[in-house]
């Protein structure tokens, strides 16, 4: 006969203790878990469904509650690759566990498209695509930066494209890593030592094609930042995919291939020469087109004089001259004869009126001794001193007598 232990559990008791082994460990109440959805079922509570390893066909039964289904990046599809966030949970009533998801998000390269969406939407919001912070490519750059790999036959495409078109260019080459774990931290290096030398007029950043998860560096958030902080205008040429790149559309211009880039970033010297040889000739036709019209005017003035006769007008307008010359002299002539003659009618009246000329001709002028003319003799007193001028001359006398005539 068998004896039951003491220490025997019961189904509940068992059931409870791995509960709390389960659902206490630190490493199962926050797990992340990434399997094919097998099979999926919709109840009113929330959805049940089974991830399972297709290798090896170990599989766990997962719910979703109702309540966070809103909050799901991506609804449980049977066939599709998933990575599920949740904890271990025991149903008691069977005595199984599952899985309680709190999220699930797409596996694989749907995870990678996910983080792309979120990343390029972020930056979106931030203005980083935005136009207006696109700047322009100089016109005709004499020094231009490259970053690439050197081993790369993007470098060799964009060297033998650009000595092709513009051979006098000077070229910067700054080399970076552009595949792997260690190509973002490369490529921000070689852009800011461009940036740091300060010679280049333009940046192209580049490489070939490849495959979609090779190019993942340019769509890391630090190659991206750098890209838009750059002072350098940058021109992108990633590869020979169709989808763009982050980098692609934070850059100032971007093209599908290394070629394109340096095909857009400098023009073919022997263009400009003909566009010049073609502008010199324009310019001599609009100059010969101004000279036939200069001439053309030149001639039409002509003509207009000629019509008109100014060589009459001219010369009727010198004999009109002449006319008022002459009897503008023959005016101030008159006036200057009248003028003589008045003068020489006032000069003999001078003449006439000259007491010098009076005492010539025997007169004489007494002056008292005040200096006074004496004019009557009764205002002369006998004894008086004066002085008499005479027409040469003058003396001095005493008046003896008085004898006035009235």
């Amino acid at each position: 006969m068998i004896m039951t232990p003491n220490t025997a559990l019961s189904v509940a008791e068992l059931t409870d203790y791995i509960q709390v082994l389960l659902e206490k460990d630190p490493q199962l109440r926050q797990v992340w878990v990434t399997g094919e959805v097998s099979s999926a079922n919709h109840h009113r509570s929330g959805v049940f469904f089974t991830l399972q390893d297709p290798e090896v066909g170990v599989a766990i039964k997962c719910v979703v509650w109702k309540s966070q289904l809103g909050k799901l990046v991506q609804f449980p599809t049977v066939g599709e690759q998933c990575t599920v966030l949740g904890s271990i949970r025991l149903y008691l009533q069977r005595g199984e566990y599952q899985l309680s998801v709190w999220q699930v998000l797409p596996a694989g390269l749907g995870l990678q498209a996910l983080r792309y969406q979120q990343l390029k939407h972020r930056l979106q919001e931030e203005g980083l695509f935005a136009l207006e912070r696109k700047k322009p490519l100089p016109h005709h750059p004499q020094t231009i930066a490259i970053v690439t790999s050197p081993t790369a036959a993007a470098w060799g495409d964009i060297q033998k494209t650009l000595k092709s078109r513009y051979p006098a260019l000077h070229i910067l080459f700054s080399p970076a890593t552009v595949q792997g774990e260690q190509a973002p931290d490369s490529i921000v290096r070689a852009i800011q030592r461009v940036e740091k030398d300060g010679r280049a007029e333009v940046l192209i950043l580049s490489r070939g094609g490849g495959a979609v998860e090779e190019l993942g560096c340019f769509n890391d958030e630090r190659v991206i930042r750098t890209v838009a902080n750059c002072s350098i205008p940058i021109i992108t040429g990633i590869g020979h995919q169709r989808d763009e790149s982050l980098v692609d559309l934070v850059a100032d211009v971007a093209v599908h291939t290394p070629t394109a880039a340096a095909e857009l970033v400098v023009p073919i010297l022997a263009d400009l020469y003909e566009q010049h040889r073609q502008r010199i000739v324009v310019l001599q036709q609009v100059v010969d087109r101004e000279l036939e019209t200069g001439i053309n005017q030149l001639k039409g003035l002509h003509n207009r004089l000629w019509r008109l006769r100014l060589d009459r007008q001219i010369e009727q307008e010198i004999k009109a001259r002449d006319w008022q010359c002459q009897r503008l002299i023959q005016a101030t002539t008159g006036k200057l004869q009248q003028a003589i003659q008045y003068v020489e009618m006032l000069s003999q009246k001078l003449v006439t009126l000259d007491p010098q000329a009076v005492l010539k001709r025997g007169y004489a002028v007494v002056r008292q001794e005040n200096g006074a003319i004496a004019r009557r003799a009764d205002e002369l007193k006998i004894g008086e001193e004066v002085l008499v001028q005479l027409g040469s001359g003058e003396a001095k006398m005493q008046v003896m007598e008085v004898n006035d005539d009235s």
